[in-house]
């Protein structure tokens, strides 16, 4: 019925995109702290925001505006223009206010430190630089990383029975302050599909569940966590499950790429929680593992310590027994409906399963048929030193 490709061009791979990071004096060294996202065509915009009630002034700009399309969002990392007032409202409309006229309707997100007034001039200047006939998909990505250590892209070609296709291409940064609870995290998805707004918000909400807010680096849900969107319709092509397809792909990449990227991680561990009562309390289960900090400690170490595991499922609030419960590292089961296999040799394998730097802790609860599947990682002193010195 179709098929997809992986491409590159991360925002720039849908026709009619272009985009490109800048350095405004931001960041230290010269390096891109400022990003552009431009469409020849006026683009319909679906998005998700954070569930913080101290939401960044760019958050509350944008919903505050009603129903627009729009042809241009601007990103600047280091500052998230979050409890700064009316005057942070203000500063962002100062700034879009000096855009080029062929910019129409634009949007601002920021991600950064908490608290400061952004440097209005700075940016202001920053957006001189900008060239919108630049595809620099690249740049854009690296502009908008903050303690991130590489940038998170990811694009497809969808090709359809027709022979129509249509693109669909993201961007995203995030590495710490991330909590299923959405879903500090910022996600950009480009797309020519012909696909309306309404289309597009169902799509987004239904696979927002299962990646973002599947998502777990530190249980913090930051104040600017924002999610867009955008279509401007140039390929005159869709398809409804193909394009609901390469959306849940891109967003469950950039969702494990985040969290792969925790600050100080070194694992990147899958949740599966099946056997549940229903599939609530399954992803209940499934988000107490990913949050806990004991397991999390206990990856980090790679100390294979099940028992936390069994804790953190019975402490949930899930319907779960003793008797019912079953546990596994990878294929390796350590614990099956109270039955304990964990020997010396069982602790062992399990060991080198806890060495990977990715790997699935699955937990059967033997009750339903309920699931659900989050992603988590480890913590360690490395996260401390980054949030410690968070500021200078």
């Amino acid at each position: 019925m179709y098929k997809l490709i992986k491409i590159d061009g991360g925002v720039c791979a849908a026709d009619g995109f272009y985009a490109d990071g800048v350095s405004a004096g931001l960041k230290a060294e010269n390096a891109k702290d400022m990003a552009f996202i431009y469409s020849e065509n006026m683009c319909a915009i679906a998005s998700t925001f954070t569930t913080n009630k101290m939401a960044a002034a760019p958050i509350r700009h944008f919903q505050n505006r009603g129903e627009f399309q729009t042809n241009f969002v601007l990103i600047n990392s280091k500052n998230a223009n979050a409890m700064t007032g009316k005057a942070g409202i203000e500063d962002i409309e100062a700034i879009l206010a000096t855009l080029p006229s062929t910019v129409s309707n634009p949007v601002m997100s920021s991600t950064g430190v908490i608290g400061v007034r952004v440097p209005k001039e700075k940016l202001i200047a920053g957006a001189k630089l900008f060239d919108l006939s630049k595809r620099e998909p690249n740049a854009a990505a690296e502009a908008i990383m903050t303690t991130d250590t590489f940038s998170k892209q990811i694009a497809y070609k969808v090709e359809l029975t027709d022979g129509s296709s249509f693109h669909i291409g993201a961007m995203a940064k995030g590495a710490g302050m991330i909590n299923p609870a959405m879903a500090t995290m910022l996600c950009f998805i480009t797309t020519d599909a012909d696909v309306n707004k309404e289309e597009m918000q169902k799509h987004l909400n239904k696979n927002i569940a299962f990646t973002f807010n599947a998502a777990s680096v530190d249980g913090d849900t930051s104040t600017n966590d924002t999610v867009m969107l955008l279509s401007n319709t140039k390929s005159g092509a869709y398809n409804a499950e193909a394009f609901d397809e390469a959306l849940y792909n891109i967003m469950r990449f950039l969702a494990r790429q985040m969290v792969k990227d925790g600050e100080g991680a070194t694992k990147l561990v899958t949740y599966e929680v099946s056997g549940a009562k229903d599939d609530k309390e399954a992803e209940t289960v499934a988000k107490a593992l990913s949050n806990s900090l004991l397991v999390k400690t206990a990856l980090y170490g790679e100390d294979p310590n099940w028992g936390r595991i069994a804790s953190t499922v019975g402490a949930s609030g899930a319907e779960a027994y003793e008797e019912k419960l079953t546990i596994a590292f990878n294929d390796l089961c350590v614990y099956k409906q109270g039955k304990l296999y964990f020997n010396t040799e069982m602790e062992q394998k399990a060991s080198e399963v806890m060495k990977l730097e990715e790997f699935t802790i699955y937990c059967d609860l033997g009750i339903a048929d309920g699931v659900f599947t989050a992603f988590g990682c480890d913590l360690g002193h490395r996260y401390v030193e980054i949030n410690a010195d968070y500021r200078t």
